[in-house]
């Protein structure tokens, strides 16, 4: 799978510039990270789902972006991250290749090719919702943000699910595990001068996330509450302009674990392709 591996690299040499002129490789009020991580998912999803790519290739399959859902019973929105749905109008120019450019996704050769043997995935106004992605990041102050990371993943499948039972809702999150960070909302005018590191307990303060997004409900069938899959991804970044590293051992979820990136893809896949059969 490649989608863990390509937004660590691209997160890497990001630059997302603050009214200070400070180049971040991740702010918390951008979404930069969360479009990586979604345009990942995809990619990894189309290439292990055979069902998928038919989809793809027949026009019966597209994506939208920042598309709000808004929950039927409750009456609540929400806008999630990416979506593959059915067209609900006319497809625009916009493809999952030309979204990856402008994100300055960063590909291997390997890569590349492997995603030029891909049908081309078109963006199109969302007719019905087949699966709703949600990207979240906790990255400092682990403590102290789990309540609202959890309220915000939390109602994110409650939305999704109470638009349309039938719909895929999926959490990516990615938990930081530096010890050091360099905070954009402590950092503004002083980086360059004085910058002010946040210190983190590691690995405590990383595990203490990943058991928060372990307590997020998750559902076996339609008709039950929670997500259909949850990937916990761990990184190494302090947001420093150093590279971020990919954390594939302890306390990253292990190769079988429901946790695990590999593991989520397989179970999308699998509910996809069950799911989603009988869709022309």
């Amino acid at each position: 799978m490649n989608g863990p591996t390509i937004l660590a690299r691209t997160l890497s040499s990001a630059k997302i510039r603050d009214r200070y002129q400070n180049n971040w490789q991740y702010h918390s009020r951008s979404d930069h990270h969360s479009k990586i991580a979604c345009w990942g998912v995809i990619f990894d999803l189309m290439a292990s789902t055979p069902l998928l790519k038919r989809h793809v290739e027949a026009g019966a399959v597209c994506f939208g972006i920042n598309h709000e859902m808004r929950d039927f019973v409750h009456d609540r929105k929400k806008n999630l991250d990416l979506v593959l749905c059915t067209p609900g109008g006319p497809t625009t120019t916009e493809t999952l290749e030309s979204i990856g450019r402008n994100y300055k996704i960063e590909l291997t050769q390997e890569e590349q090719s492997a995603f030029d043997k891909l049908p081309q995935l078109l963006r199109a106004p969302v007719g019905s919702v087949l699966m709703a992605l949600e990207a979240k990041a906790c990255m400092t102050a682990h403590q102290r943000a789990l309540p609202r990371l959890y309220d915000e993943l939390n109602s994110s499948h409650l939305t999704v699910h109470g638009a349309s039972d039938q719909a895929v809702a999926v959490a990516f999150t990615m938990v930081n595990v530096a010890e050091n960070y360099l905070s954009p909302d402590l950092n503004k005018k002083n980086r360059s001068s004085d910058p002010e590191w946040s210190k983190h307990r590691q690995p405590r303060d990383a595990q203490l996330a990943i058991d928060k997004i372990r307590q997020l409900p998750r559902r076996s069938k339609v008709g039950d509450v929670g997500y259909d899959a949850i990937s916990i991804v761990v990184i190494d970044m302090a947001n420093d302009g150093n590279a971020a590293k990919l954390i594939e051992g302890p306390p990253a979820p292990p190769k079988g674990d429901i946790y695990n990136y590999d593991n989520m893809i397989a179970r999308l896949s699998g509910i996809y392709a069950t799911r989603f059969k009988d869709l022309s």
